[in-house]
């Protein structure tokens, strides 16, 4: 007698699935970080293109799978929230990356490498709470949970820095407005791996 999940499948496939997105998310900041550390920093968008592309691809593929398959090894409306959140997260990238390449020419003094960096570490942190959905892990995943909280604080904290440099005097008008602009870009783009992996926990806190 064959049981559903042989005809039906098993539905393992979403794990992959949401794997690749997560995946797609972090090589968007990949390249944000490296262009941010290169002497001239001219934009190459192509590489967030691509991530874009990549990410679209996987939601694309999570949505039809999740028309087509009977069987699901997390709830459908869970699936559907952790890849709307990894989705947001190069989307945000690559706006930071498209108005910086318009604006260029005035950020040439500012230094984004170390906020790049730390998201980053939190879109790593992201993969790694994606990954450790398919073991429901509740240690490990509240250790990662704890981790990207980390992260998140810390540029919390960057962001009050900023303020002070913005509030120094030191910078005309537009320099202010692109500098606090960027960074909230940068901001919101850290928000949206928190908010990811806050699915990612949440799913394994109800299925642990």
């Amino acid at each position: 007698m064959f049981s559903l999940q042989t005809i039906f499948g098993s539905g393992k496939q979403f794990y992959a699935l949401l794997d690749d997105s997560a995946a797609a998310a972090h090589d968007s900041t990949k390249a944000l970080h490296a262009m941010m550390k290169e002497a001239d920093r001219q934009p190459a968008l192509d590489a967030f293109k691509l991530a874009r592309v990549r990410e679209r691809t996987a939601s694309d593929k999570i949505s039809q799978a999740l028309v087509e398959s009977f069987i699901t090894p997390i709830e459908r409306e869970d699936i559907e929230s952790l890849g709307s959140a990894l989705y947001r997260i190069p989307k945000q990238v690559e706006k930071f990356a498209d108005r910086y390449a318009l604006a260029t020419q005035h950020l040439e003094h500012i230094d984004f490498a170390p906020r790049a960096a730390m998201l980053e570490q939190a879109a790593g942190v992201v993969v790694d709470m994606v990954h450790e959905l398919k073991r429901m892990d509740l240690d490990r995943m509240t250790a990662l949970n704890e981790k990207l909280r980390s992260l998140e604080n810390e540029a919390d904290r960057l962001m009050l820095e900023l303020y002070r440099e913005i509030y120094s005097g030191k910078l005309d008008s537009l320099q202010m407005f692109l500098l606090k602009e960027f960074f909230e870009i940068l901001e919101k783009a850290i928000d949206r791996c928190r908010a990811a992996g806050v699915v990612a926990y949440q799913i394994v806190l109800k299925n642990s």
